[in-house]
């Protein structure tokens, strides 16, 4: 479910995608130092934009250090600065990891879900102990969300509520310490999230058509009576609408938030990257995270 929020790249200027990208590689280093080396293998672009985010609040200037690392051993690239806020973004990073994981074992059966919940089991553990507040919400929310998914909810709404309410409290970063910046910040992060729990049903839906997986959009609009193409333009108007109207509302939040740097790159991921990849998926190309993987494998080279 996680790995969909990226920027339109070609619509950045180089310096602008060299920012963004020094966040990325600033969480990376962050979650190695914080969980160890392993816990970088689940390292997720939607959590990279919110340390962007977090750190665009602050006046001072972008602080980027050139450095090595694994995936660049031989030549120097720019890491955004370590910092409380880059931590904290890490450290929700190895969370949603391991419990996304652990609810693939649960809800699956999936082995690779439950091989990798076990190696995220002791830096999760760390990362809890850190932040109890955020490690419970994900807890009770994916618990409701599974209890929903077991009962064939057939309501859209209903099922995007649990996994929106996630992103709403990671958001709302304890580290800002302005009340009404925080609740800015939770209703970006609830209709972030909401827009990514339905972006990935849209995304699945041949799979769980296939499988019999439970799929909210296919229990609202089912039951699936003809060719999943046909089911895609029959209920085109209204699942883009709830899609864009997410992606609406959280850029309406980012607007009244008071972002000191960086709202150019901001801005394309939410105004154009998101829109491409809402365009793309209801178009039916595939956009799964294991896509954007061999993504950032070819930008790496």
């Amino acid at each position: 479910m996680f790995g969909y929020v990226n920027p339109d790249k070609p619509e950045l200027k180089l310096r602008e995608y060299e920012v963004y990208r020094a966040y990325y590689c600033a969480v990376c280093k962050a979650v190695g130092r914080n969980s160890g080396q392993v816990a970088r293998l689940a390292l997720s672009y939607d959590l990279s934009f919110l340390a962007l985010l977090l750190d665009a609040l602050d006046p001072a200037p972008n602080r980027l250090l050139r450095q090595r690392c694994v995936a660049h051993p031989t030549r120097k690239h720019a890491i955004a600065a370590p910092g409380p806020i880059v931590s904290y973004a890490a450290d929700m990073n190895v969370l949603l990891a391991y419990h996304n994981l652990r609810d693939k074992w649960t809800d699956e059966h999936n082995l690779p879900g439950a091989a990798g919940a076990l190696l995220l089991a002791n830096a999760a553990r760390k990362a809890g102990k850190r932040w109890p507040e955020q490690t419970e919400a994900i807890r009770r929310q994916l618990a409701e969300l599974q209890a929903l998914e077991t009962a064939g909810c057939d309501s859209v709404d209903e099922a995007a509520e649990p996994f929106a309410q996630i992103m709403e409290i990671l958001f709302d970063c304890p580290l800002v310490k302005d009340a009404a910046t925080r609740k800015g910040l939770a209703w970006l992060g609830y209709n972030l999230g909401r827009w990514i729990y339905l972006i990935d049903a849209l995304d699945d839906l041949e799979k769980d058509a296939g499988n019999g997986s439970y799929n909210p959009l296919l229990r609202q609009y089912g039951p699936l009576r003809e060719p999943i193409a046909e089911f895609r333009e029959k209920n085109r108007g209204s699942i883009e609408f709830a899609l864009l109207y997410s992606l609406s509302e959280a850029d309406k939040a980012l607007k009244v938030l008071d972002v000191r740097k960086n709202g150019e790159i901001l801005e394309n991921v939410i105004e154009a990257g998101l829109i491409r990849k809402t365009d793309d998926v209801l178009k039916g190309s595939r956009a799964h995270p294991e896509t954007k993987r061999d993504e950032r494998k070819q930008e790496d080279r």
